[in-house]
C-alpha cells in the first residue's frame, strides 16, 4: 500500500450494471439521480454505486458510505473492500450492489468513496416525497 491516491474518473448511481462476457466493458442501466416515496423512511430495492479509478499504486483499500447531507454527514451504510492496481494506467471498475437500503427523511444523500482514508469524490443522490394523483372518479365530477 502507498501514501498516492487513486483518481477518480467516474462515480454513478444506477439500477444495475451489467458486463460484456466478451470484452468485460460494464453497461450502466437506469442511472438513479432521484428517489421518490409516499412515506419515509423509505427502502430503495437495489442501487449500484458504479466507479472508475485510475492513478492507483497496488494493493488500496477503498470504502463506500452513503452519508445523510442534512445531519452533518451522518453515515447510514458503508461498505470496505480493497482494489488492486497492476500497474498506474490500469482503470479498475467498482460496482458495489446495495439492497434494501433505507433513506429515513426526504432530502439529499451522498455516496461517496474514500482510498486510503482519503475521500476520492462523491455522488449525490436527491430523495423527494410525492404524493399520488386522486383516483379517477374519487371526490371529482361525475359523468352523466
Amino acid at each position: 500500500m502507498t501514501d498516492i491516491q487513486p483518481i477518480l474518473l467516474s462515480a454513478v448511481t444506477c439500477g444495475r450494471v451489467i458486463f460484456d462476457k466478451v470484452s468485460g466493458m460494464p453497461s450502466v442501466i437506469d442511472i438513479v439521480q432521484t428517489i421518490d416515496a409516499q412515506r419515509y423512511p423509505a427502502r430503495h430495492p437495489q442501487i449500484v454505486f458504479f466507479c472508475e479509478l485510475t492513478n492507483g499504486h497496488g494493493t488500496t483499500e477503498t470504502k463506500v458510505r452513503l452519508v445523510d447531507a442534512q445531519e452533518e454527514e451522518k453515515v447510514i451504510f458503508e461498505r470496505v473492500g480493497t482494489v488492486r492496481f497492476e500497474n498506474v494506467k490500469q482503470i479498475v471498475t467498482l460496482a458495489v450492489n446495495l439492497q434494501g437500503l433505507v433513506f429515513p427523511r426526504p432530502g439529499e444523500y451522498r455516496f461517496q468513496l474514500l482510498a486510503g482514508g482519503h475521500l476520492l469524490g462523491e455522488r449525490r443522490i436527491l430523495c423527494r416525497k410525492v404524493e399520488l394523483p386522486p383516483k379517477p372518479g374519487a371526490d371529482g365530477p361525475q359523468k352523466l
